[in-house]
């Protein structure tokens, strides 16, 4: 099994590593170096109003009212309690999970009464209930969902308790928050424990934002991380592989998206957006004549579609095509110089993003690694391509532009993480899209972080 190793974009990236958890354990609350909000007295007698109580109520009764979280020796309560206390890591208010409450219903349930052990574990699932909801409601960071369905969307209140009573530990489950992606957990562990200026604070906690939307569980998936230039895959909840890519230019910044890996493209065409044919191909063109498109394999052609009509490029005025006056429509054959290489994996979307091979080999060994599109090319496609399908793809005797289909089609996530947590190290990388700086600015917290860098 691979580690998240190689999170930096390369040797001479310049990126911030500090080390954190000195002495800590995995879970560690109890010096948040986060001073908790002042909380109301709370009446440990009054009822929490959760979302969903109904359905808590009948979680008890589908199992004849036996008490979950006091049901067997541990600490899974008071971690549950502390981590609820320190809901502000997060995002959130400890207030609305009454704390307070808690302690003193859980302590009156020391007495060994029914009636207070069953209540008090009650009010314990209906604050958790609540917490995870909120947790699993993601925030607005300008992601795209090609697929709605992988949007996060608060589980019911009955899944969110069968998933604690079917943990082999109650206590590992708590501590290692098994409701949320990994990057998120120790996102969150850092800021707890770790030694951070203000303004690196709050650039954790906007990832911690970001983390929000990746998934939980074991599935298989993948993550693209552009602002790191490299791509991970997920099995089981770890990452199994891991490879450089190459991402967006600044001016052509990779989107944040999830969709689904649905078909692998065989020798496929690349259609050129009509932007890349102003800014690269035109030029060329200018300078070398229509021989260029000739060359390296370029058509005009009327649509992007399977049998389009082919003009005649000395027809066009290329002059105004550079210049942004003229558009038109470009296709590069399959082979050797196209610039998707020999195989590209396709999730369908408006944006025309794509994980694909590429021929330009030397990119790979640049520490920076923005040359692209907005499209993510791939160290190693075939690699992908093997843990994808669960066999060897290959070109040699395929078809122009042969579709193979994915049994069941796997999550890509394109996301933006510029801190990383590896063992005891955290890593700020290089806001190279500028999106920390807008989020930041907009929330007024742009001067701290320049203080930072």
């Amino acid at each position: 099994m691979t580690s998240m190793r190689d999170v930096r974009t390369g040797p001479k990236r310049p990126v911030r590593t500090f080390s954190i958890f000195a002495g800590a354990t995995a879970f560690a609350l109890a010096a948040t170096g986060v001073p908790a909000p002042a909380r109301a007295a709370s009446d440990a007698s009054a009822p929490l109003a959760v979302a969903g109580a109904k359905s808590v109520s009948e979680f008890y009764k589908s199992r004849d009212k036996r008490p979950l979280w006091l049901s067997q020796q541990g600490r899974q309560a008071a971690l549950l309690i502390d981590m609820l206390e320190s809901a502000q890591l997060d995002g959130l208010q400890p207030d609305k999970y009454r704390p307070d409450a808690l302690r003193s219903a859980v302590s009156a349930a020391q007495s060994g009464s029914t009636k207070a052990v069953r209540r008090a574990d009650m009010m314990l699932s209906e604050a958790f209930v609540d917490y995870v909801r909120d947790l699993r409601q993601p925030a607005d960071v300008g992601t795209i969902y090609v697929d709605r369905e992988l949007r996060p969307s608060a589980p019911s209140p009955e899944a969110i308790l069968q998933a604690v009573a079917k943990a082999p530990s109650i206590e590992g489950y708590v501590a290692g928050m098994r409701w949320m992606n990994p990057a998120y957990v120790a996102l969150r562990n850092a800021l707890s424990t770790g030694e951070m200026s203000e303004a690196q604070r709050r650039q954790v906690q906007l990832n911690m934002e970001r983390a929000r939307e990746l998934p939980a569980g074991n599935g298989r998936y993948i993550v693209v991380n552009s602002a790191a230039q490299r791509l991970f895959m997920y099995e089981g909840g770890q990452v199994v592989d891991s490879m450089r890519v190459v991402v967006g230019k600044p001016v052509y910044p990779t989107p944040m998206m999830a969709a689904y890996v649905r078909f692998a493209n065989l020798n496929p065409y690349w259609y050129v957006p009509p932007d890349l044919a102003a800014e690269r191909i035109a030029p060329n063109v200018l300078k070398q004549g229509v021989s260029y498109l000739d060359r390296l394999g370029y058509q005009v052609v009327s649509d992007f579609i399977d049998d389009p009509e082919i003009f005649d490029p000395s027809l066009i005025d290329w002059q105004a095509v550079a210049d942004g006056r003229q558009k038109v429509l470009i296709r590069q054959q399959p082979g050797a110089h196209n610039s998707m290489g020999r195989i590209k994996f396709m999730f369908p979307n408006e944006q025309g993003v794509y994980l694909h091979d590429n021929p330009d080999r030397q990119l790979f060994e640049e520490a920076s690694r923005l040359y692209s599109g907005g499209c993510v090319r791939l160290e190693s496609a075939w690699r992908l391509g093997r843990w994808l399908f669960g066999r060897d793809l290959t070109w040699k005797g395929a078809g122009t532009e042969e579709k193979v289909l994915l049994d069941r089609p796997v999550p890509v996530y394109l996301t933006y993480m510029t801190a990383v947590v590896e063992g005891s190290d955290i890593t700020f990388l290089d806001d190279v899209y500028g999106r920390d700086a807008a989020r930041l600015a907009k929330a007024g917290n742009a001067e701290a972080l320049a203080a930072a860098r």
